[in-house]
Formats: structure tokens, C-alpha cells, sequence
């Protein structure tokens, strides 16, 4: 789940045309469960949030991620108290293991349409970027550009449209060794298994691959802070692959509440209409370009 994204499942497989980024998380018995917390009624002067601790840049315990301060604003902006529920598992899980269970109220950075929950009016948009360095000929702006099938090593998410893309322009098995060895070789076949997004950025910095594709939100921080100039460009939202068949790759972004829940939604929207100056710039600060909401 891009989200952004915040942010995709991570599959062995390549996301069908069409598909949404929200997906239903792998089992993951091995991993410990999160934190519980008193699932008593809430406090309408509270709003609690499903929060990972170890997403960074989206999410983190100190309260420094880019979806926690949005967190922040929208709560404030509510005259509510914002109280993170904070989770151990990455935030693929925060619907399943902490909106579910009741244990927390609302989750940031979902795609408008995720089936799983009741989402809130979108409060931004954003998609995948490409990354390279600025002092190499190499400003690649689109999928068919022909320069990306001949580029020293590409990195891509796992389960992500860049991983999709990566094998239909015939590429994939030439990176393939290399994206395993940046996860250690662990297989994302059965559990959520990503390439840390401060890796993808500097594997660019370093040299060690001339383009990556990442979530904006997930790299933004990261690419504005490198000491080394790089460029960040949208892909465009009309990729398509070789058998013509479309690959979204921007989204609109909203939080997320039980099914149900509508009087919570609607304060979420009133809240979020109200912040928005604030979201507006806390993207900025973060790096995160955006695009008109489509929704």
C-alpha cells in the first residue's frame, strides 16, 4: 500500500491491469502480534490511529513519518487528541490486526478504493516515480523509453507496477539475482518481503543501478535529502504493457475506517478539508510531487 502507500503487497507475481494497490495481506504466523491495547469505547475527544512503528519514512515511533504528522493535522484540525496504536508489523497489516480487532479507529494512507474499509474523501494523489541521478544523460519520463532495456541494474519493489513493467520489457531475469541479494534472498512468495526504501535510493546514489521505481511517498524524504543531486519524475499514468493492457500507477490517497462507521468518516472529512493547507505542505516539506485527485 502505495500507498501510499502508502503501500503494495509484496508477490511474486505482477499486478494485473486495473488492480488496486490496497491488497489483502499474506498470513504471517511467525511475525509477533501487535501490541494490544484496551478495546474499550473511545473517547469522542480521542482519535486513535493505527500506526506501524517500522515503516519509516511513512511511519515511525517517534512520530516523525509522513503519515504520522498528517495524523497529527487531521486529529488537531477535528479538536480531537491524536493517540497512536502502534503496531510491530509493517502497515500492510494495520487493517487486518488493528482496525479490525477494534483496537485503533482510523488508518492512514490507504487507496480511495479499498475494499476492506469505509475511505474518506482523498486527500492527495501521488504514484510511482523514476529516480536517477542528475549528472548522468538519463531522464527517463516513461516506461517505453528504449534506453531502460540496455541501463546498468534497475530496482523495483517487489509486487509493484515497477516489478510488473520490469518483466514485460524482458528485463526482469537480468535484475533478478540482483533485487533478491538487496532482501538478503529472502523470497516475497509467502511473506511480505520489500526492499527498504532508503536502499532503493541510494543502490541510484551509489551506482549501483541507474534507475529506480519507488512510491513517491516512500522515497520523497530520502531523494530531497541525498547529498548527490537526483531527479524524481511521475511515471505516467498511462503506461501500458506490451499486450496493451493499461498499468495504473498513480493513486488517490485517503484514510480508512470500519465498515460502518460513517459519522467517523464524515468527521475524517470535515477534518481533512480543514488541514488540508497543512497536508498540503507537509508533502512538500517531504518531497512527495502530487497530482490532481481523480476521485
Amino acid at each position: 500500500m502505495s500507498a501510499a502507500a502508502l503501500l503494495a503487497l509484496a508477490s511474486g507475481s505482477a499486478i494485473a491491469a486495473g488492480e488496486s494497490e490496497a491488497q489483502v495481506p499474506p498470513s504471517e504466523s511467525t511475525t509477533a502480534p501487535a501490541k494490544v491495547v484496551d478495546a474499550t469505547p473511545v473517547d469522542p475527544s480521542v482519535l486513535r490511529i493505527c500506526a506501524s512503528e517500522k515503516q519509516p519514512p511513512l511511519s515511525m515511533k517517534d512520530g516523525s513519518g509522513l503519515e504520522n504528522k498528517i495524523a497529527v493535522a487531521v486529529a488537531e484540525a477535528m479538536g480531537r487528541k491524536p493517540v497512536f496504536v502502534w503496531h510491530a508489523k509493517a502497515a500492510i497489516y494495520l487493517v487486518r490486526d488493528g482496525l479490525e480487532k477494534k483496537l485503533c479507529d482510523v488508518v492512514v494512507g490507504l487507496d480511495s478504493d479499498d475494499p476492506r474499509v469505509l475511505t474518506t474523501k482523498p486527500y492527495y494523489r501521488t504514484g510511482y516515480v523514476f529516480i536517477t541521478r542528475a549528472d548522468k544523460d538519463l531522464d527517463i519520463k516513461s516506461w517505453a523509453d528504449p534506453r531502460l532495456k540496455t541501463v546498468d541494474h534497475m530496482v523495483v519493489g517487489f509486487g509493484t507496477p515497477g516489478e510488473a513493467m520490469l518483466k514485460d520489457i524482458g528485463r526482469y531475469e537480468e535484475d533478478m539475482a540482483y533485487l533478491y541479494s538487496l532482501v538478503n534472498f529472502r523470497a516475497p512468495r509467502n511473506q511480505y518481503t520489500q526492499i527498504d526504501s532508503g536502499r532503493i535510493v541510494s543502490e541510484v546514489v551509489n551506482n549501483k543501478a541507474d534507475v529506480a521505481v519507488a512510491f513517491a511517498p516512500e522515497v520523497g524524504r530520502y531523494v530531497k535529502e541525498s547529498t548527490t543531486p537526483l531527479r524524481m519524475t511521475l511515471v505516467p499514468d498511462d503506461t501500458v504493457r506490451s499486450d496493451g493492457q493499461r498499468m495504473p500507477q498513480s493513486y488517490d490517497q485517503s484514510m480508512g475506517v470500519r465498515k460502518g462507521e460513517a459519522a467517523l468518516r464524515d468527521a475524517l472529512d470535515a477534518g481533512i478539508a480543514k488541514a488540508k493547507p497543512r497536508i498540503d505542505a507537509i508533502l512538500k516539506d517531504e518531497g512527495v510531487p502530487t497530482a490532481p485527485v481523480s476521485n
